[in-house]
C-alpha cells in the first residue's frame, strides 16, 4: 500500500553484562534460559536491578534542588509520617519494605516536605542493612538543615526472614536513629515516639 507509514516496535534496551551472567545463573540453577517465559528474563532483570539500586547515583543536591527556606519562627517539631520506602538486603538480595517516621526541630531553616520522602528514597535504592538505612537518613537531614535535633524512626519486614531462614512472616524489625535533642532529650524523644504512634485521622 502506498503513503502507508510503517511504525517499527522499539527494540529492548541494549542488555549489559548482568543480563549475561543471569543466564549463567539461571541454567546453574536448572533453567533453561532460552525458553519463551525466560527469553526477555534477563535485560528486564538488569533494568530492574539499576532502579532499584539508582540510589548510588543519586546527587542529594540535586534532590534538595533549592528546597530549604528561612524561617525563624519556627522551632517546634516537623514530622513526615508513613513514608513508604522499598529496599534490597545486602546480605541476601531480597526485599525489604517498610514505614519510615522522619521528624527533625527547625533552627531557622525548614525544608520541603516532598523532598524528605526523597531522601529515603535516596537511601533506599541501594544494597542495604535496615540499621544502617535509619542512621544514613538521620544524618543526611542532619548535615542539610543544621537542626536543633533529628529523629528517624524504620518499620519494616525482611523477605529474608520471611522467605527462607526462620520462615516468620509476620515478625517485624524497628531500628531508630536520634541525633541532637532527640537523643539528649527525654521528653522531646517521647514526644516524637507519641505522635508517631497516634493514628493518622481522615482530612
Amino acid at each position: 500500500m502506498k503513503n502507508v507509514k510503517v511504525i517499527t516496535p522499539k527494540r529492548e534496551h541494549e542488555e549489559g553484562l548482568i543480563a549475561s551472567h543471569l543466564r549463567d545463573i539461571l541454567a546453574e540453577i536448572g533453567e533453561d534460559p532460552a525458553r519463551e517465559g525466560l527469553l526477555r528474563t534477563p535485560g528486564r532483570f538488569e533494568r530492574a536491578l539499576k532502579f532499584l539500586t539508582s540510589g548510588y547515583e543519586a546527587d542529594i543536591q540535586k534532590i534538595v534542588n533549592n528546597a530549604i527556606f528561612t524561617e525563624a519562627n519556627c522551632d517546634e517539631m516537623v514530622i513526615v509520617k508513613d513514608i513508604e520506602f522499598f529496599s534490597m538486603c545486602e546480605h541476601h538480595l531480597l526485599p525489604f519494605y517498610g514505614k519510615m517516621h522522619v521528624a527533625y526541630l527547625p533552627k531557622g531553616k525548614v525544608i520541603g516536605l516532598s523532598k524528605i520522602p526523597r531522601l529515603v528514597d535516596v537511601f533506599a535504592r541501594r544494597l542495604q542493612l535496615q540499621e544502617r538505612l535509619t542512621t544514613q537518613v538521620a544524618q543526611t537531614v542532619q548535615e542539610i538543615l543544621e537542626p536543633g535535633g533529628v529523629g528517624v524512626i524504620a518499620e519494616a519486614r525482611h523477605f529474608c526472614m520471611m522467605m527462607r531462614g526462620v520462615e516468620k512472616q509476620h515478625s517485624g524489625t524497628v531500628t531508630s536513629a536520634m541525633l541532637g535533642a532527640f537523643r539528649e532529650r527525654k521528653e522531646t524523644r517521647n514526644e516524637f515516639l507519641s505522635l508517631v504512634r497516634m493514628k493518622n485521622q481522615p482530612l
